[in-house]
């Protein structure tokens, strides 16, 4: 039942589709087009219908048409085709077979990368597991190759045993998920259904409606530059500014020291000297209000350090990214109660906790389709140290398929 999935698995993670932040195309990157059409083609070979790659906004879509004369509710599911900002050229998986719990896998031929438990002690779930690891040049790209790879192992299963019943089922495969903007162009009305997942979380269980609500701040500082040996209450030092700006931010509100549903402002770039120097935070939060106090903090940063000057020399420039989907999902809790009711007949534990960032479905939720986030089995996602478990994955299938059959008892 599950002998495409490896091998389907393997030849997309060792198709480059790094997304680019830089570009302004849709998709950032031609790999990412390259490789939609070959997920269309593949589409078409397992015999889904309407299939068609949107030129406008990146996205492969094809259709399973209900097999039941019930009227159900219609599922999309949803995974992305980008991988993170990491060396993705050359992607070489290991295939570390009944994996005995404990010991260190070495990556790399000179040994200088490993898998350990010290490091790693999530590796202690998976004793009697095959992993699939990197060579520890690369990233792996199970989030979200695996995602895809479950999604289509689905379909097929579902197309080879009609006897399974199930509603009207919409795939779709989309672009620059890691990058922030995949979903901001995304059709609902030529999605069309009733209520989605995307297949792009961690490890076995993981349910997710709750992400951050996040913004992007670009903070732009005009100083000026004189001599050192005649600076005295001339010089206006753009760097000096950028750390009073950063000093003035809550010190344990940041990535490393939160957890939960707890927030942080997360500085990702410095650049500069002493003229004019840049900084770029982005802002998290779970709570809309305490996310609303966050960007007021930036701004109220800004207003305090530009009333040292006559003129303004702090410049902030802030836009939203996503919100917490849980507004939308929790109006109607049956999509969480489904999946959670499959995996329990899967005598799989559902894992409900909050993410610590976003998915697509964030996006999707708003525009009107609320989409909840499964499990597709990454971990140490976004590095060399990535690795995936096959059973995982296949477990990822079987929720798949036992949502579409549940759904018609719904």
């Amino acid at each position: 039942m599950y002998e495409n999935l490896l091998p389907r698995f393997l030849r997309y993670v060792k198709t480059e589709t790094r997304s680019d932040e830089t570009s302004q195309t849709t998709p950032s990157t031609q790999t990412q087009v390259d490789f939609a059409h070959v997920l269309k083609k593949e589409l078409e070979e397992l015999g889904l219908s309407d299939v068609f790659y949107n030129e406008k906004n990146g996205f492969v879509i094809g259709t399973l048409p209900s097999n039941t004369e019930k009227k159900v509710r219609s599922i999309g599911f949803i995974a992305h085709m980008d991988t993170a900002d990491f060396n993705a050229v050359g992607v070489n998986p290991q295939i570390i077979e009944n994996y005995d719990g404990e010991s260190t896998i070495i990556l790399d031929s000179n040994e200088q990368y490993t898998l350990n438990i010290k490091d790693f002690p999530n590796l202690k779930n998976y004793k009697d597991h095959t992993l699939i690891t990197t060579d520890g040049s690369t990233l792996l790209g199970a989030d979200d190759k695996a995602g895809i790879a479950e999604i289509m192992t689905a379909m097929e299963i579902l197309i080879k045993n009609p006897m399974i019943p199930h509603g009207e089922i919409k795939v779709a495969f989309g672009p620059d998920e890691e990058i922030g903007v995949g979903a901001d162009k995304f059709d609902v009305e030529q999605f069309n259904v009733d209520f989605a997942y995307t297949v792009d979380g961690g490890p076995l269980g993981e349910l997710q409606y709750e992400t951050f609500s996040a913004a992007q701040a670009t903070i732009s500082i005009q100083g000026k530059n004189v001599h050192p040996g005649t600076a005295k209450d001339t010089m206006i030092n753009a760097l000096q500014l950028a750390i009073d700006f950063h000093n003035q931010l809550p010190a344990d509100e940041v990535p490393e020291k939160t957890e939960g549903y707890e927030g942080f402002f997360h500085l990702l770039v410095l650049n500069g000297n002493p003229e004019e120097a840049t900084m770029s935070y982005i802002i998290r939060d779970h709570d809309r209000e305490k996310f609303a106090a966050r960007k007021a903090k930036i701004m109220e940063i800004q207003e305090n350090l530009n009333r040292r000057f006559d003129h303004p020399r702090v410049k902030v420039t802030m836009y939203d990214q996503y919100y917490n989907m849980r507004e939308v999902i929790e109006k109607d809790m049956s999509i969480v109660e489904l999946a959670k009711q499959a995996m329990m007949e899967l005598a799989i534990e559902p894992v409900i906790e909050p993410v610590r960032g976003g998915t697509d479905g964030s996006k999707i939720s708003y525009l009107g389709i609320p989409t909840p986030n499964l499990f597709a089995g990454g971990e140490n996602m976004h590095g060399r140290f990535e690795f995936v478990s096959l059973q995982v994955m296949e477990k990822a299938v079987d929720v798949i398929v036992k949502i579409a059959e549940l759904n018609t008892n719904s």
